[in-house]
């Protein structure tokens, strides 16, 4: 039962991740649900070891049919690596349980200016070139693959809304260059992870080819329907993780 549970939410996870981010939302609660004593560091580091064959799926499909800013993006990727590669270590140290009151804050006001901004990421008008685009990118990258490495939850969100909110960039736009910077913050953590141990290796398996099919539907989705579809996609994902984190934080 426990392995059809958590590969039914790594699939899910996989969808959604590839759509917009959040897949954490679905899979690391269902590894602390089934796995109630395991320590945190491991669930991180098994969840890890799921979500970046999914995200590395959905980085493949998107970039074949979506012109990708490359310029742009490699130091975002360098600076997500290192900070996710930094955050991992630092979540071996410290219990990172005291952001579960402050992330449904953070989320609630992104949801909010999400939903006041009505054409915010309807169009696709990059705001900067050459190197004030880069530093931006390696800024967002830095920060938030800190984040993913050390807690996670909601990381493909940021990356989205960021990306979407300082560069301008439409949801479409922004969710595949995300899924690029989430691609790199995954390796980081992954290596530091099974440096350490923190891997259940017999579950990576069913619960990586749960997520990369999961991811297919996902990417297919976002492709289909656009940047319309992912911005509704985003707002329920982002609505859901106020929702789940504020139940954790009570």
């Amino acid at each position: 039962m426990e392995w059809i549970v958590v590969t039914l939410a790594s699939a899910l996870a996989g969808m959604v991740d590839a759509i917009v981010g959040g897949g954490g939302l679905i899979l690391l609660p269902a590894l602390f649900a089934v796995f109630p004593g395991a320590a945190p560091a491991t669930l991180f580091g098994t969840n890890k070891s799921a979500a970046i064959w999914g995200t590395a799926v959905a980085s493949w499909q998107y970039s074949r049919r979506v012109a990708v800013r490359w310029p742009a993006l490699w130091p975002g990727i360098a600076a997500a690596f290192a900070g996710a590669f930094a955050g991992a270590w630092s979540v071996t140290l410290i219990d990172p349980s005291f952001l579960r009151k402050l992330l449904p804050l953070i989320l609630l006001v992104l949801l909010v200016y999400t939903l006041a901004k009505k054409e915010l990421g309807r169009t696709h008008a990059p705001l900067f070139q050459g190197r004030q685009e880069q530093w931006r990118t390696a800024a967002i990258g830095a920060v938030i693959g800190f984040y993913d490495g050390f807690f996670g939850p909601g990381t493909g969100s940021f990356f989205v809304f960021l990306l979407v909110r300082t560069l301008g960039y439409d949801f479409l736009n922004a969710s595949v260059s995300a899924k690029l910077l989430n691609l790199s913050t995954n390796i980081a953590a992954l290596l530091l992870f099974a440096a350490k141990g923190h891997i259940w290796w017999h579950f990576a398996v069913p619960l990586a080819l749960a997520n990369v099919l999961g991811s297919v539907l996902g990417s297919w989705l976002a492709l289909r329907h656009g940047t319309g579809f992912v911005r509704v996609i985003f707002i329920v994902v982002v609505g859901g993780l106020i929702v789940k984190t504020g139940m954790d934080a009570i």
